[in-house]
């Protein structure tokens, strides 16, 4: 049988084609599997943790942002209090939460198996913690809080050890200090208890400091950014097993958590609050947004929430003073990992 020599050369010229399409499929498919290969597999796919009510957590903002895909988020109810949350997390009922870092080394101290890996809130110039009273009151000074009562969101955390400290810089005693009486009530009840007379001091901050003020009547004593600058004053903690046990999913989860936080810090604060509205408007969990309109810092000092000894090693000493803590006892390495810090030191180009 004769071929016509016009149709031998289509034949070739479609083999040819042919083959560079098995060849490009081919190395779509290399790719695709080099990066299947490269892409580290998620031990856990479910992340537990509980929310503030009226507040988005930098948990919440990572998933929003998408930085915590494929993970997905289980929220289990809300909390106000940071040492509740921490609990919380030991006893494997959540997987992440956060609290004051005096809280977490006393947790610690007692053997629970946690570590600190992302600091997530702080205190700053917009952002802080301030102590009140009535414009009348005859409080002046830290002596005149012997025999009074001081309203905190909880005790044995971030609220009670800044007094505690205020009252030991000024010259109380111990046995003085024990003669100040703290109060645990809801933040958003701390005004109301304090103009109703019920305590002669209370803690405010955000929202709720700001309208009192607006209202008038109060005067700040004094705040913890007085007592301790600008600083860092808590953050997110993981069971040691959570993390021996889901290496991969530790590392998303707070490398999402950890870009978040530093998205929050450089994005123009008005478009933060207006994606925190958006958010507690989507998750319908009935409640109050007003506290958004008032945000205006992340009150974190470093970026991404970078942990540093420094700010692990004020609190040390002080519970060391306390007598809480033996001298050597803990050192600030026993106590966190930046090893799952998106910013970590040392990281690629990628994280600057």
């Amino acid at each position: 049988m004769i071929i016509a020599i016009s149709t031998l050369r289509r034949l070739v010229a479609g083999l040819r084609a042919r083959g560079r399409q098995l060849a490009l499929a081919s190395i779509a498919l290399a790719g695709l599997v080099g990066q299947a290969m490269a892409e580290p597999q998620l031990e856990k796919t479910e992340i537990r943790y509980q929310g503030w009510a009226g507040q988005v957590t930098f948990i919440e903002l990572a998933d929003d942002l998408g930085y915590l895909a494929p993970l997905k988020l289980k929220w289990v109810g809300n909390t106000i209090s940071g040492p509740q949350d921490i609990q919380t997390v030991v006893t494997g009922d959540i997987d992440i939460g956060g609290a004051f870092y005096g809280a977490i080394i006393k947790l610690i101290a007692a053997k629970a198996p946690i570590k600190a890996v992302v600091g997530y809130y702080g205190s700053d110039d917009n952002t802080y913690n301030g102590y009140y009273v009535k414009e009348d009151s005859p409080i002046r000074i830290a002596r005149d809080l012997i025999g009074k009562k001081v309203a905190v969101n909880t005790l044995g955390a971030h609220l009670e050890f800044v007094l505690r400290e205020y009252l030991s810089r000024n010259g109380l005693t111990p046995a003085e200090a024990k003669q100040v009486t703290l109060v645990a009530i809801p933040p958003v009840t701390g005004e109301q208890a304090l103009r109703q007379g019920q305590v002669e001091i209370s803690t405010l901050n955000g929202v709720l400091r700001d309208k009192a003020l607006e209202r008038g009547g109060i005067r700040r004593l004094f705040a913890d950014t007085d007592i301790f600058g600008n600083f860092t004053g808590g953050s997110y903690v993981l069971r040691d097993k959570f993390i021996k046990d889901n290496p991969n999913t530790s590392r998303a989860l707070i490398e999402g958590v950890s870009r978040a936080i530093a998205w929050a810090q450089t994005t123009p604060p008005e478009e933060v609050r207006a994606r925190f509205e958006r958010i507690i408007a989507e998750r319908k969990r009935n409640e109050d947004a007003t506290p958004i309109k008032y945000w205006k810092s992340t009150g974190i000092a470093t970026r991404g929430g970078v942990i540093s000894d420094a700010e692990l090693q004020v609190w040390i000493d002080w519970l060391v003073k306390d007598g809480l803590l033996k001298q050597d006892q803990l050192k600030p390495s026993d106590l966190y990992t930046n090893e799952f810090n998106y910013f970590r030191p040392g990281k690629t180009a990628e994280a600057k």
